[in-house]
């Protein structure tokens, strides 16, 4: 087999087709326009929670500074996939790049691993909440609770 058959055979295209959501909507500029509302809301209601958590004294305690990283980290959630998808409708763009794909399939796989292990910490400092009350504020420390959140986001 010479060189131009394998040329010719060649297609070059390392592009995916993106389908679904929109193409099959009878009214997709109002579907995009819903996706960016409840969006904005998504992001605008975690980044409240985060800064009302920072502001109040009160709240700084072990399971609100894991519901902040939550709310970080949703926030992360959301913005991997949602601005490429709607600024792709808007410019008319029916596919993305192989690179894309695998970085926004990396970013949003790491996130949800993170998660994962962000709610099993929360889940344990509840446990500890419950069941030992009494020594909650020594098992449950700032360092303790630094060391639970950057081994999750480490870990995802």
């Amino acid at each position: 087999m010479d060189n131009t058959t394998w040329v010719a055979n060649h297609t070059g295209r390392s592009d995916f087709d993106l389908m679904g959501l929109f193409s099959h909507s009878k009214h997709p500029a109002l579907l995009c326009v819903v996706i960016f509302v409840v969006f904005l809301m998504a992001l605008s209601g975690n980044t409240i929670l985060i800064l009302l958590i920072h502001c109040d004294a009160h709240l700084h305690n072990p399971m609100y500074f894991f519901i902040t990283q939550l709310s970080l980290m949703d926030v992360m959630y959301i913005s991997v996939t949602v601005p490429k998808m709607l600024i792709d409708q808007v410019m008319g763009v029916k596919e993305i790049s192989a690179p894309e794909c695998g970085m926004q399939m990396f970013l949003y796989l790491t996130l949800v691993g993170s998660e994962f292990f962000l709610l099993a910490a929360m889940a344990y400092d509840r446990y500890v909440a419950i069941c030992h009350p009494l020594r909650y504020p020594i098992l449950m420390n700032h360092r303790v609770c630094l060391l639970l959140v950057s081994s999750s986001w480490l870990l995802g």
